[in-house]
């Protein structure tokens, strides 16, 4: 007996904190059989049959199974941070399901508010003008070099410490005394904001999770 496929939810789930959840993520994840991400993602739901936790490393594998479940009849969430479309794992559970001939026509994608979003929000960004960019995965930066200076804001995922971009601009010409903005773990209890100069921000330490703002 073959089975019907069965449906795959790609959950954007904010940038973090559960107030950014949207009611339809946490009724799809209340319903779905099974709930594949972080354990971060996973803990900011409170009614979840089955979790299948996952790290970086095990990321490929954990999506691949995801997809399986999903092609034996059940329904899955797959959790990803900020919104699946900008650096979420969007692309990557589409090739994986086009491997699997699992059908796209059973996937659906739930946008959440990115990091970005709320960076832009928190600094008063009317963003639809800006560079927007991200850098995540990524070891060559010099995407940033031809957009520095176009007269925009530039709102980016660094993809190293928010130091090495910053002396990589100086580096790289950019003046040391341009404004720039750290927003740093958004939305949590210790998030902070740091507005200060691309010198000092070469010169300064921050955590993993931020969002850098230039400005022109």
């Amino acid at each position: 007996m073959i089975k019907m496929s069965g449906k795959i939810y790609i959950i954007g789930i904010g940038p973090g904190s559960s107030e950014y959840l949207t009611k339809k993520a946490v009724d799809t994840v209340k319903m779905s059989d099974y709930a594949v991400g972080s354990t971060r993602a996973i803990e900011l739901f409170s009614d979840v049959k089955n979790t299948i936790p996952f790290n970086v490393k095990e990321l490929l594998t954990t999506l691949e199974r995801g997809v399986e479940l999903a092609s034996e009849g059940n329904t899955v969430s797959i959790l990803s941070t900020g919104d699946p479309g900008f650096s979420g794992v969007l692309n990557t559970v589409l090739r994986i399901s086009d491997e699997k001939n699992f059908p796209r026509e059973n996937i659906e994608v739930l946008p959440g508010v990115s990091s970005l979003q709320l960076a832009a929000a928190k600094c008063h960004i009317q963003w639809d003008s800006a560079n927007v960019m991200t850098f995540h995965g990524r070891e060559n930066i010099d995407d940033i070099l031809p957009v520095i200076n176009n007269g925009n804001i530039t709102i980016a995922l660094p993809s190293r410490k928010v130091r090495d971009m910053a002396q990589f601009l100086l580096d790289n010409g950019v003046e040391k005394t341009r404004k720039v903005i750290v927003c740093e773990r958004l939305s949590y209890p210790d998030e902070k904001i740091v507005a200060s100069t691309l010198n000092d921000i070469a010169n300064s330490e921050f955590t993993y999770m931020c969002i850098i703002v230039i400005y022109p």
